[in-house]
């Protein structure tokens, strides 16, 4: 695990940045945290660093529980906070879009239990100011504890 202080908006993006270029087919990343800890802040990021365009709008999708973005890999953003648990998440395919085509970024993770992808990148938001956050950073799987290196060299 590594601890990274996010001190401003712009430090976040930065961060969603260099996540959404270093984005492989196939990659997982999960986000967990309290409400307002920024987790949306940090997909919008993402989306830019996958060459989301500007024009389009990234938003949670806390009610239609998945936006798919096309960037230069796509983009599934996922909200689990509705979802009782696997039942569901099962019955609405969501397991399908894990190591597919493109990036799945997981809002709520805790909610997967059995369908945790094993190989992933697992941060912890956490507000720590008024305009700042705190994000711990842990790869699970010898590509992701590689990338998490990358990543902080690169903030």
């Amino acid at each position: 695990m590594h601890s990274l202080e996010l001190s401003s908006l712009e430090r976040t993006g930065t961060l969603g940045k260099i996540l959404g270029t270093v984005a492989a087919p196939g990659d997982v990343i999960t986000l967990a945290g309290p409400l307002g800890a920024g987790k949306t802040a940090l997909v919008q990021a993402i989306a830019r660093g996958l060459g989301v365009g500007p024009e389009t709008y990234v938003t949670s999708p806390t009610f239609s529980l998945l936006h798919e973005y096309r960037g230069r890999i796509p983009l599934y953003h996922m909200d689990l906070y509705r979802l009782a648990g696997e039942e569901e998440i099962e019955s609405l395919g969501f397991p399908e879009y894990f190591y597919g085509e493109g990036l799945t970024v997981i809002e709520w993770p805790e909610r997967l239990g059995s369908f945790m992808p094993a190989e992933r990148l697992h941060i912890e938001l956490a507000i720590s100011g008024e305009t700042s956050r705190s994000a711990r950073l842990t790869g699970y799987g010898s590509l992701w504890q590689k990338k998490v290196t990358d990543i902080l060299a690169r903030v």
